[in-house]
């Protein structure tokens, strides 16, 4: 079987000759500008860039649309007077930044190398893609409990997002379930808007910042289960879609079960940044996330810019990691007429 290299626009093919024809084993696809990620931080990046003329290559990877395709109503994006969905508002950026001019491909990237020039990467297809600038844009995950009833109820009473969905449940009873500072917060922010608040850990202490358990514990409308462990989100299946009703719970020190009803229940420990591919090559802080420059999107090696959530453990907000992704465009194509004004001047 003979093996060769077909050239097309903007990319090359591997081709293998057979008996009974050819097959097109892989291709290398070449551009400007690749994104890594299809959530509001990428579809941004690609929006601006495309429009910029870069002919921008996206790699939508393993969740298309990012987190805000497992969310229901989105009140708190701007631009829309009523609450539109999670899937349909991802499909609308998608559509938006094909008809500006992105190529969007469907594979997952499983590794990359950011110490050559130009970068190289090599998606689950075998396919490679090679660009000059590279826009991360992986986003990051919220962590779940592994309970029975947590996957099958989000969005319908389970989330992971007090500031996205708090809202939803002003003068209702909910529950959090954590102990760090994003429990802690979650809780402080969900006080000003739930009738009451109940804050389950599994231990005898929080491990949040002192002056937010001050704040925490001075609220007359928290109370918070020690030693105890959540088993189960229970479902109300009475109407048309199954929501959320209650937990079951399990004292940790005597074995003692007992539900506890609420409306809305926010899993609170924490999130991991999709940046496994890039660690060991790009700076990081302790918990993995991408280090950017204060004020901008630049990381440890030039050429290479991150956005939304994969670089922002605070906010964590479609809107603002679609500002990033904004950022990240308008650097890379900074970044690369220095580059090409730089070759210009050396020819």
């Amino acid at each position: 079987m003979a093996r060769q290299r077909l050239a097309r626009k903007g990319r090359l093919a591997d081709i293998s000759k057979t008996n009974t024809g050819v097959q097109i084993v892989a291709e290398t696809f070449q551009s400007k500008l690749l994104i890594l990620g299809a959530g509001p931080a990428g579809y941004t990046a690609a929006i601006y860039a495309a429009r910029a003329g870069l002919s921008p290559l996206l790699v939508a990877g393993m969740q298309p649309g990012g987190q805000l395709t497992i969310t229901t109503d989105v009140e708190n994006y701007p631009g829309f007077a009523e609450a539109v969905q999670g899937p349909w508002l991802m499909d609308q950026m998608a559509a938006q930044a094909t008809h500006c001019g992105t190529k969007v491909v469907q594979d997952v990237i499983t590794s990359i190398d950011l110490s050559r020039r130009p970068f190289r990467a090599v998606g689950d297809s075998g396919d490679v893609y090679v660009a000059d600038a590279l826009v991360i844009a992986t986003g990051a995950q919220a962590r779940w409990l592994g309970i029975p009833g947590e996957k099958e109820l989000g969005g319908f009473g389970v989330s992971a997002c007090a500031t996205c969905d708090g809202f939803f449940y002003r003068g209702k009873d909910v529950a959090v379930i954590g102990g760090g500072n994003s429990a802690t917060e979650e809780a402080l922010y969900l006080s000003n808007l739930a009738r009451h608040v109940t804050l389950i850990h599994r231990r005898d202490s929080l491990r949040s910042e002192k002056i937010l358990q001050q704040r925490l514990f001075a609220k007359p409308n928290v109370s918070i289960m020690w030693n105890t462990l959540t088993e189960e989100v229970l479902a109300d299946t009475s109407g048309r879609m199954p929501v959320a009703r209650g937990l079951a719970l399990r004292d940790r020190l005597t074995g003692e079960a007992r539900e506890l009803k609420v409306d809305g229940v926010f899993v609170a420990i924490g999130h991991s940044p999709a940046t496994a591919l890039f660690q060991g090559q790009i700076a990081m802080d302790a918990e993995f996330y991408i280090e950017t420059t204060p004020g901008s999107t630049r990381t440890s090696i030039p050429g290479v810019f991150a956005a939304g959530d994969v670089q922002d453990k605070i906010y964590r907000q479609a809107v603002t990691a679609a500002g990033t992704g904004c950022m990240a465009a308008l650097e890379a194509e900074k970044y690369l007429a220095a580059l090409e004004a730089g070759h210009a001047a050396a020819a």
